[in-house]
């Protein structure tokens, strides 16, 4: 039997004030998406429109127009039989996305480092500290979303719009793959060291050094992702 989504996680918040702002349909899609995104919905859990209504307390059209933005992103798939399941990462996924990152996420952080101020650099010092302490007292599920920001603020460094664009298309997927990585402790300091000596290279002004270190993190990455891929 097929297992519904409970949609932990899932917080409806004041929907009435929220119509407001924007349409509920939007806002079901955002929870949705996000608990798909962060494992509390995971892999082959079964999403029905008039499940997901009568938990949420709403009419099923919100929910319909959160469900058809849902198959559009390729983050379910719907079911011959009704209903639609969260799809998975397959490893032709995994190696696309990764390759496409090291070429984007290598070149922005090359522009990050020659255009840039030193006093630039004091945020990302102060996430990669952020990120020691948490390490150091092993709250890992703090890590994931430390790294975001420290590579959200390298990025946004490379004073490209166009490029940082480029690379929060894949936001979504990176979560997913960095919530697998940072699990581990040796690989979050392994990580950690990796931001520590981008910070060297950008203090130097070695934009090649930078770029070659960023794609060789990506590429260790992907090692631990298709490994565990491997596994399932």
């Amino acid at each position: 039997m097929r297992k519904r989504a409970e949609l932990k996680g899932f917080d409806p918040g004041p929907l009435q004030a929220l119509q407001e702002r924007k349409s509920l349909g939007q806002h079901v899609f955002d929870n949705l998406k996000q608990a798909i995104i962060r494992g509390n919905i995971v892999p082959g859990e079964w999403l029905v429109e008039s499940h997901i209504a009568q938990m949420l307390g709403i009419s099923r059209t919100p929910v319909r127009e959160a469900i058809h933005k849902l198959e559009r992103e390729r983050l379910i798939e719907r079911q011959p039989r009704g209903g639609f399941t969260v799809l998975g990462l397959n490893r032709d996924d995994i190696e696309e996305t990764f390759g496409i990152r090291g070429i984007l996420e290598g070149y922005a952080a090359r522009l990050a480092t020659v255009k840039p101020q030193p006093r630039e650099l004091r945020e990302l010092d102060k996430k990669v500290e952020a990120f020691q302490e948490c390490l150091s007292k092993k709250h890992m599920d703090s890590l994931p979303v430390i790294n975001t920001e420290f590579h959200d603020l390298l990025y946004a460094l490379s004073k490209s719009p166009r490029l940082v664009h480029m690379i929060n298309g894949l936001r979504d997927q990176i979560y997913r793959f960095r919530e697998i990585i940072l699990k581990d402790q040796k690989l979050a300091r392994i990580s950690h060291e990796d931001h520590l000596q981008m910070l060297k290279f950008m203090r130097k002004r070695d934009a090649e050094g930078v770029e070659k270190l960023v794609r060789e993190h990506i590429l260790r990455g992907q090692e631990v992702v298709l490994d565990n891929f491997s596994k399932k």
